[in-house]
């Protein structure tokens, strides 16, 4: 365990790692399956590649301080916990029952080019009928499923770094 959560930069490597594969199986579930994602796909996809964003500049900075690196960790876990949110809120959208689920929104663009900005993103963290397809499963588990699970993997690994930042402290 120590050979993940000791190093700084290869803690920001596993991160982006995670932020890659993650945006590979939706691009590869998107254009391959031909899945269309719906607004809440999209909005953990934003949170998936600002974790990305976010290890990659802790690669690029390699932090020399302990308070840069807790503040680049801290980010990355308001994301994670922001994503897995998004997650959870998809995941009700799913198990509600036919009669209770929200009506169908247009299309992004449409979206966009009809509402103010803040009510498109209220929109967005709400979610819609659409959001409430369940498209694909694996073992009995949706998308945001499995979303929630790496959101999950990565909260407990952000815990774990931080419960050993003293250790890692020693490696500045």
């Amino acid at each position: 365990m120590e050979f993940f959560i000791k190093n700084t930069r290869r803690t920001f490597t596993l991160l982006l790692i995670g932020s890659v594969g993650l945006m590979s199986v939706a691009l590869f579930m998107e254009h391959f399956l031909k899945l269309e994602p719906c607004i809440l796909c999209y909005m953990q996809r934003g949170a998936v590649i600002l974790i990305g964003i976010i290890a990659a500049l802790g690669l690029i900075l390699n932090p020399k301080k302990i308070s840069q690196f807790k503040g680049l960790i801290s980010a990355v876990l308001l994301v994670v916990i922001t994503g897995a949110a998004l997650s959870i809120r998809q995941l009700y959208l799913q198990s509600l029952p036919a009669d209770l689920v929200p009506s169908c929104a247009p299309d992004m663009d449409y979206l966009f080019a009809t509402l103010p900005f803040l009510e498109v993103l209220v929109l967005a963290f709400t979610g819609d009928g659409n959001c409430a397809e369940v498209l694909w499963t694996f073992l009995g588990i949706s998308i945001p499923g499995w979303l929630l699970l790496a959101f999950s993997l990565m909260a407990v690994y952000c815990a774990l770094i931080f419960k050993n930042v003293d250790e890692i402290h020693s490696h500045f």
